[in-house]
């Protein structure tokens, strides 16, 4: 029987990724009850599973048939929402990231797993991705060591991947867009990016420079985006997003530098299943190879990397999933004092 899986949240992650990726894998998951914030939005939602909707987690919590929490809320619940999904017994919680805004909370979340038992997988898809698995073998293999690693992200909010793009990114009438020019304003934007959307690659960059040693520049940038560079394990690390209204197409890309190639991961835009990421190497006598997309995606890869702790018993790496969040923590806390203290 599919475990029964209980989502809390009702918003553009969960409609535009969330239940499609479950429904690909009916053999192992199913959905049975969406939870809300209030926003009435998860009955709609629940419908298209023919599962239950209530508001706030409780009802959710004190379901039965509820095996599996998927938490795909505000982060700043996240670690809360742990806390309770593992005291009423759930078997397995698939978190959004990050897992917690606080480094205690992240310790004290990952704590109660492990007492418990608790499989948990973080949702982080572009680690998952096939193609991720692909360039970090080649990285591993080549014997060139990393000399800079860059992630560059452009969001286009002009609905052309999804409508919820332009919904999450656009702001509400009548308010105004951020003061950039006020040090504490910009200082919360870079914070917020770091953690809402670098959070997706930080894993990635901390795979390949694990050792984070501080920033050298953070600034935020207008009208919504940031510019970071850090340095970590002595490799120079660049992380650039800019989200215009108008802009081009979606552009997510990580480039990594060794002193024989380069390599570049390019994502799907979000909120659509696309397969998975281009891999494009370029090695320095001009050889250029382009690796084939696979059908797969990392929003599958994950929930089924949950499948198997479930089935298997196998013991859940907390300390890497904890390393990942002090890692992005520690980044997003200097980044914004830097910016602060900068302006």
């Amino acid at each position: 029987m599919p475990h029964g899986v209980g989502v809390m949240g009702a918003g553009p992650g969960v409609a535009a990724l969330h239940l499609p990726t479950v429904a690909r894998l009916a053999d192992d998951f199913r959905v049975v009850h969406v939870t809300d914030a209030g926003s009435g939005r998860a009955a709609s939602l629940a419908a298209r599973t023919g599962a239950r909707s209530s508001a706030g987690i409780e009802e959710l919590l004190a379901d039965p048939a509820v095996e599996v929490v998927a938490i795909c809320s505000p982060p700043a619940e996240h670690d809360e929402q742990i806390l309770a999904s593992v005291a009423a017994g759930k078997r397995a919680i698939l978190c959004e990231k990050p897992i917690a805004t606080t480094i205690a909370g992240a310790e004290g979340a990952i704590d109660a797993c492990r007492r418990a038992g608790v499989a948990l997988v973080v949702g982080t898809n572009h680690y998952y991705d096939p193609a991720w698995g692909r360039a970090r073998h080649h990285l591993s293999t080549s014997g060139g060591p990393v000399v800079s690693i860059s992630v560059t992200l452009a969001l286009p909010p002009n609905g052309r991947y999804h409508d919820v793009v332009t919904e999450a990114f656009e702001p509400s009438p009548g308010r105004p867009p951020a003061d950039l020019t006020n040090p504490v304003i910009a200082a919360g934007v870079v914070r917020a990016l770091l953690t809402g959307l670098a959070i997706h690659d930080i894993p990635l960059v901390r795979d390949l420079a694990p050792q984070f040693e501080r920033v050298v520049f953070a600034r935020a940038l207008a009208p919504v985006g940031y510019a970071v560079g850090y340095i970590a394990s002595g490799v120079p690390v660049q992380l650039t997003t800019v989200m215009r209204p108008d802009g081009a197409d979606a552009l997510w890309r990580l480039t990594v530098t060794t002193d024989r190639d380069r390599l570049d991961v390019t994502f799907p835009p979000a909120f659509v299943h696309a397969g998975s990421a281009a891999v494009r190497l370029r090695a320095v006598d001009g050889r250029d190879t382009n690796y084939p997309r696979e059908e797969s995606d990392g929003y599958v890869a994950e929930w089924r990397a949950l499948a198997e702790l479930l089935e298997s018993g196998e013991p859940v790496e907390y300390e890497e999933l904890l390393d990942d969040v002090r890692y992005a923590l520690r980044l997003a806390d200097e980044a914004s004092r830097l910016v602060e203290a900068s302006a």
